[in-house]
């Protein structure tokens, strides 16, 4: 069954090109499309499920043997970020299908819109299937020439100069990534991963300590961590609300991801991980607080984004089975309930008008079913009992408080207050927004009275999915706790590539 494996890759890739052939037939397009990243979700659980079952699945392109040509493995960890990123740009793709039905004009070609988006899909499953450090950087760069075009959709100026700082932040990310994938190669002669994982054990302790810096600053951009988090909320709320909520819940997590990976298979130890936690409590606390000031859901969304990041690193920062287990499961779930109230965010904006507070009141009269598809996502990503946000950020505390030591405990008090203002922030666009009489500030005149069916459906069907990653939150512990072993152990994952050894 190892034909799969490029299969979540590939697939994307050919329906750009279809798509394209059909530039002057939007309706092909679109149903070639959702057949396209529904069969992708389909061969991403198939792998799943035979990864848990077999082992890592590990396919050499072209036939070329490791470390030669390309290797693409697909382990615990990497299956399970295929599922959910497949099923969240699905559901995306049908949101922004019916917003696209519904708008009397396009303010870009649907031409443009569905090639790029199965090309960002295509760089999404390619960085999550690599299994060597330059296959990853081609993953990025193919996902951020896809993110480049898409943020600037319409060509106005608020999103040409958004997407600017964009691009200029992500090409210092990638010139820093492809700067270390050199001197990593000159310094082991190989950039395969599994390789890797046993050269660099070699190398003198300072060269290896200045190669991980690298990794962890290129990969810290592209997460948004702090104090490298300044341009994502400034960028983001931009673009249009199908374009900002899979950016919001996908691109900074293949930053997480790609820390995880090398973190774990490449500089296992933990000699980082008091920077880490450093930077995982200001990224959580700073990010919270600048989401309490604003006067915009998407802004406050965006600040939220960056906030919750903290949490992953804490996770990553403590290198026990537990902290990476629970890491992992708060990837899940935040890439699935962000990537929700940015939808959620979008219907607002089409009812109201507007997304700013000062211009919202009395939504969850004039809209109840929007107002139920924003609160329910909402108690989740505040981590209220017994959503999934709360028993991710409980797994995390646990593990704080087992590691022990003074920055683990400051990490568990950051994230405790952190989760309460979270809180705060989503209280407080409940009251406003949905509670606050409708007097107070009606919406536009030109506002539709109802929402297209098509994107309040994909909404409901990101939230029936937020919700079932609690309800089966036991077996999804189980199986991260088991990713999180073998990233500790990195030798299933180093096996599967080279059986009979790396020499």
């Amino acid at each position: 069954m190892r034909y799969l494996v490029p299969l979540p890759v590939m697939m994307p890739l050919l329906g750009a090109a279809l798509t394209l052939v059909l530039a002057s037939r939007p309706r092909a397009q679109r149903v070639v499309s959702l057949a396209v990243l529904s069969a992708t979700l389909g061969v991403s659980v198939a792998l799943l499920v035979l990864s848990y079952q077999n082992g890592p699945l590990v396919v050499n392109v072209g036939g070329w043997p490791a470390p030669i040509g390309i290797v693409l493995v697909a382990d615990q960890l990497a299956t399970l970020m295929l599922v959910v990123s497949a099923a969240v740009t699905l559901c995306v793709l049908i949101y922004s299908v019916g917003q696209g039905d519904n708008d009397s004009h396009e303010e870009a070609p649907v031409t443009i819109f569905h090639p790029t988006y199965l090309v960002l899909t295509a760089g999404v499953t390619n960085a999550f299937l690599s299994g060597d450090l330059f296959n990853l950087f081609v993953g990025f760069e193919i996902l951020l020439a896809a993110s480049y075009v898409l943020i600037t959709l319409g060509g106005t100026e608020v999103r040409v100069r958004a997407g600017t700082t964009y691009v200029v932040v992500s090409l210092l990310s990638s010139m820093i990534f492809l700067s270390a994938i050199g001197l990593i190669y000159s310094a082991t002669g190989t950039l395969n991963l599994a390789q890797l994982a046993e050269r660099l054990d070699g190398l003198p302790d300072n060269l290896r300590l200045v190669l991980e810096l690298m990794l962890l600053l290129a990969f810290g951009i592209k997460a948004a961590v702090f104090p490298l988090s300044a341009w994502l909320p400034d960028s983001y709320p931009t673009a249009p609300a199908p374009v900002t909520a899979v950016f919001a819940g996908l691109l900074t997590k293949v930053g997480v991801y790609a820390i995880i990976r090398t973190e774990t298979l490449l500089f296992p130890g933990g000699r980082t991980s008091e920077l880490l936690m450093v930077v995982a409590l200001l990224t959580m606390l700073i990010g919270i607080l600048g989401a309490v000031v604003q006067s915009d859901i998407k802004r406050l969304l965006s600040f939220t984004l960056v906030s919750h990041i903290g949490y992953m690193l804490f996770g990553v920062a403590l290198s026990t089975v537990a902290g990476l287990s629970g890491a992992i499961f708060y990837v899940l779930h935040h890439i699935t309930i962000q990537t929700t109230l940015f939808l959620v965010a979008g219907l607002v904006e089409r009812r109201a008008g507007s997304t700013n507070l000062q211009e919202l009141g009395g939504l969850a009269r004039m809209a109840p079913l929007l107002g139920i598809l924003f609160f329910l996502p909402a108690l989740n990503l505040a981590g209220i009992p017994p959503f999934s946000g709360f028993l991710g950020k409980i797994g995390l505390l646990q593990a704080g408080v087992v590691e022990g030591g003074p920055l683990a405990w400051a990490l568990v008090a950051g994230g405790t207050v952190t989760s309460l203002l979270t809180l705060y922030a989503i209280a407080r666009v409940w009251s406003v927004a949905f509670w606050r009489p409708a007097q107070v500030a009606l919406p536009k005149a030109d506002a539709p009275a109802r929402l297209p069916r098509t994107m309040v459906g994909a909404t409901i069907g990101l939230v029936v999915f937020g919700l079932a990653l609690t309800l089966i939150a036991g077996p999804l512990f189980d199986a991260t706790t088991e990713a999180a072993t073998d990233l500790r152990e990195r030798v299933p994952y180093v096996e599967a590539v080279f059986p009979g050894g790396t020499e």
